[in-house]
């Protein structure tokens, strides 16, 4: 059996490449800016607050779920989310330190 792609790489390469998914759409950057904004758990209005159907809240929902930057507690009849502090603080500090590297030459070309 072969091996994946993503198993040629480092586990800080991978990371870096996992994180970074979540800025590849603007709905997901979006929803994390109204749950920064609102700096609570939400119910059921990022359908209007983002303007998308609710399926597709639901999809990006699900990846930022996937990918732990959000978490989501249950009550009643809906799930109410919120951003989870301890994973943005670790992809804060992943990206940082992925962003920060500087070219050691002044031309390379």
């Amino acid at each position: 059996m072969g091996i994946t792609k993503t198993e040629i790489f480092t586990d800080q390469q991978n990371l870096v490449a996992t994180f970074a998914k979540v800025f590849g759409h603007p709905a997901r950057v979006a929803i994390l800016q109204y749950l920064f904004k609102i700096n609570a758990c939400i119910c059921g209005d990022l359908v209007e607050e983002i303007g998308l159907a609710q399926p597709t809240i639901s999809q990006h929902i699900k990846e930022l779920k996937n990918l732990g930057l959000i978490k989501g507690n249950i009550e009643g009849t809906s799930i109410c989310y919120c951003i989870d502090k301890e994973a943005w603080t670790k992809m804060k500090n992943v990206m940082l330190q992925f962003l920060e590297q500087d070219i050691s030459k002044d031309n390379c070309c």
